[in-house]
Order: structure tokens, then sequence, then C-alpha cells
């Protein structure tokens, strides 16, 4: 399964035009696209997760939210006194597709947080028939503009706020408008950074990305510099694929150039495609939710994984975990 995924993210990431911070490799030999266009076939015909947290989780669309997956507890009245947090994301490929990370995402909301993706329900469970089709280069190798743009990650956020103070809707009074991130998966991990500066965002996480050198940015629209990392006011975290994640070497940059706000980057020796395709989410969604649980709920526990001489993360053999700024707890 670890092949498939990796193989799964390097096919979606060259046909959608991702170019994943920098040129794809080589097909590996041996790499079937009939069998990996079948294995992402099944995948699709897998239910969705409620997710492991407390808060059974569902995904959904909103008409007042147009072009937009949400994702959240099911049982809002089952919060109690809780708060939902608030976590806009950003697509791979920032393609359109807002069910592409659907289990990663549906985790996350179980923990009692509102998740906003880009795009409709396009693959999986209550998508329309017929298998979604990434966009392709066009014949003469050119990049098809994204389908998404970084202000859709914050016309969620201002649709969440308004919903908060919407007396009779289902959100009236269960956001905490303090409990904000930003995420994304690749091109869309650049969108999460392109509005990290908002001074609503209170921490911003991003998975399998980084900011193009200059020079090195393949892909229209995604013309962020550096210099955007100097605007990031909140803590934030990496959480990369390892040496074989070819956005690896964008975002070890990205993490050593971040100056003046706690940062850590958390590396699993996976590849891009991270682990988005297994059950919950993988790995990687248990450490976001942690990452979110601490930075806005100011959980100990969470906190745990990450701080300290013998934090969780640095005791998981399966991790590598770098951070700076954390104080003299780090």
């Amino acid at each position: 399964m670890r092949n498939i995924v990796r193989l799964a993210a390097l096919c979606l990431t060259a046909s959608m035009g991702l170019r994943a911070q920098q040129p794809p490799p080589a097909a590996a030999p041996g790499f079937d696209p009939a069998a990996l266009e079948r294995e992402l076939a099944e995948f699709n015909k897998k239910p969705d997760t409620p997710g492991t947290g407390p808060y059974a989780a569902l995904k959904e669309e909103a008409a007042s939210l147009p072009d937009h997956v949400i994702y959240r507890p099911a049982d809002l009245a089952g919060l109690g006194k809780l708060k939902l947090g608030v976590l806009a994301w950003g697509n791979g490929a920032c393609s359109n597709d807002g069910a592409g990370a659907r289990m990663h995402l549906a985790e996350i909301a179980s923990h009692g947080y509102l998740v906003i993706a880009n795009g409709r329900i396009r693959s999986g469970p209550g998508a329309p028939p017929g298998l979604w089709q990434p966009p392709r280069p066009a014949a003469d190798g050119s990049l098809p503009p994204p389908q998404t743009e970084a202000a859709d990650l914050t016309r969620a956020i201002d649709w969440a706020l308004v919903e908060n103070k919407r007396a009779g809707g289902p959100y009236f009074g269960r956001i905490d408008p303090r409990q904000i991130a930003v995420s994304g998966w690749s091109c869309g991990g650049i969108q999460a950074l392109r509005i990290a500066a908002d001074a609503r965002v209170r921490t911003v996480v991003i998975h399998n990305s980084g900011i193009f050198g200059q020079g090195m940015n393949h892909m229209p629209g995604m013309d962020l510099g550096k210099d955007a990392l100097q605007k990031i006011h909140t803590p934030i975290i990496y959480i990369l694929g390892g040496p074989t994640d070819i956005a690896y070497a964008n975002g070890m940059d990205d993490f050593k150039r971040i100056e003046g706000v706690p940062a850590a980057v958390a590396n699993l020796d996976i590849g891009h495609g991270g682990t988005f395709l297994q059950l919950n989410g993988g790995a990687a969604a248990s450490v976001a939710v942690s990452w979110l649980d601490w930075q806005l709920r100011g959980d100990k526990r969470a906190a745990s994984r990450f701080v300290g001489e013998h934090c969780g993360l640095c005791q998981d053999k399966r991790w590598t975990l770098q951070r700076k700024g954390f104080g003299p707890e780090q």
C-alpha cells in the first residue's frame, strides 16, 4: 500500500500540472498507470470515515458557501460547551476536488473542528457519476491554471465567522474566532502560506509543500516569493515526506528561513503523497490534530508530542522532528 500511495502521488501531481515544487521525476521502473488508476478507483469506492475523535464527522456542501466542502462533527449539539476551531484547507494541485483528502479532513473534524476545503465533492462518496479526472497538461506541455485560489481560503474563514453570529443557524455561537488555522497539501500549502499573514489566523499547518526558490516556479498562479515567510505571525509546522518528497527541499528551506515565530518540521519517510489515502488520514493527520489542539486549545498532552527532550515525535522512530523558537522546553 505504501508504494501505491507514493506512486499515486507521483501520478497525480504530474498529471495535475502540480510539478510538486520541482519538475516531477521519471516514473519508477515497472510503473503501471492502468493499475494505479484501478487502485485510485477502488479508493474512491471506500466509504467516508467518521474519524477517531470523540465527535463522529461528516462531509457536506452548503448552498451559502459555494465551491467548498465542509467537514464537521455530525452532532453539533453533542459538542456541549466545546467551541469549534476552524481550519481552511487548500487541496493538492490547487484542484477543485474538496473530497480528495476526505479521510484526513474528517479525522480533524472529529476532534471538534470545522474544516472547510476548497472545491466540491468530486471524488468518493457523494460525487457525481464517473471517475473524476484532474486537469492535465496540454499537448505542448503547458500547465493549466489552478482550479482554486488562495482567496477561497479567506472566503471560508469569512463564512465561518459570519455563521457564528447568524442567529438560528447551525453554527450560531459554536465557533471560537480565536481558533482559526490554515492548512493545505502541496499546491494547497502554498495557498495557505499566501494567506498566513491574515491577522485572524492563529497557526499554520503545511503538508508536503514549500515556496519555490527564485526562478524555480513552474505552476501558473503560484508566484509566491520567499519574502512571504517573514509575514508569518503565528506558530507553523511543516509535515513533509522525507527526502523522497519532491517538496522536501523547498519545505526545509522555508523552515530555515522562518524567523521570529515558533516553527517545526516533522518528516515521515513516505514521499510526497503523505498518508492522505490511509484510513483516517494516517500518521500525518494525527500529527496535524495534535498541533492544532496544542496551538489553538493549549492542550498540554498534545504539546508533549512536540516539546521537551523526550517529546512524542522525538521518541517515534518513524518521525524526524526539528524545531526552533519554542523556548527552554524545546
